[in-house]
C-alpha cells in the first residue's frame, strides 16, 4: 500500500515545490525594476533621450495588428521549397486605427507585393532573421504603408512573428 501512496505524495510535494519556486523566483514587475534601478534623487528617463516639453508633447501612437498572418512561398526551380509566415503590426497616429482597418485589403496587397519581391531577391534565404535583412524588409514595408495611408498616419511597421517552414 505504501508503494502506491508514496509516488502520489512525492508528485504533490514536487509540484508544490515547483510552483513555490516559480512564484518566488519570478522577475519583478517592470515598474518595480525601474524603481529599483534608479538611485534616489535621480529621475532619469531610459526610454527617451530628449527632455519632456509640456508645451510640445510627443505625438501619441497606436498599434494596429493586421488581422491575418502573411504567407510567402519561396520558389526554386518552379517548386515551393519553403513558406515564410509573418505577423505584422502598424504603428499609427492616434485615432487612425479605424482608417487602417477600412483600407486593410489595400495595405495587405501592397505588403504582399513587397514580401514577394523580398523573397524573389533572396531576402528569406539563409540567415533571414539577420538584423540587416529585417531592417531592409521593415523599411520597404514602412515606405509602402506610408505611400498607401500617408506619412503622417503610418509611423512604422513591426514584425511580430516570423517563421520559415522548409520542405
Amino acid at each position: 500500500m505504501l508503494k502506491k501512496i508514496l509516488p502520489i505524495v512525492l508528485l504533490f510535494v514536487g509540484s508544490g515545490a515547483g510552483v513555490g519556486a516559480g512564484i518566488f523566483l519570478r522577475p519583478a514587475p517592470p515598474e518595480m525594476e525601474a524603481h529599483l534601478e534608479e538611485p534616489e534623487g535621480e529621475a532619469t528617463s531610459k526610454i527617451t533621450t530628449q527632455p519632456y516639453d509640456p508645451d510640445n508633447p510627443p505625438p501619441s501612437k497606436e498599434y494596429v495588428k493586421l488581422s491575418n498572418q502573411f504567407v510567402v512561398p519561396i520558389v526554386k526551380d518552379r517548386m515551393v521549397v519553403s513558406l515564410i509566415v509573418l505577423a505584422l503590426s502598424l504603428e499609427v497616429a492616434e485615432g487612425q486605427k479605424d482608417a487602417i482597418y477600412l483600407r486593410e485589403p489595400k495595405i495587405r496587397d501592397s505588403f504582399l507585393q513587397v514580401l514577394f519581391d523580398h523573397a524573389n531577391v533572396g531576402g528569406f534565404d539563409g540567415s533571414f532573421t539577420d538584423v540587416n535583412n529585417l531592417s531592409v524588409l521593415r523599411n520597404a514595408l514602412r515606405e509602402v504603408g506610408q505611400r498607401d495611408m500617408g506619412i503622417d498616419v503610418v509611423h512604422d511597421v513591426l514584425i511580430l512573428e516570423i517563421a520559415r517552414q522548409d520542405y
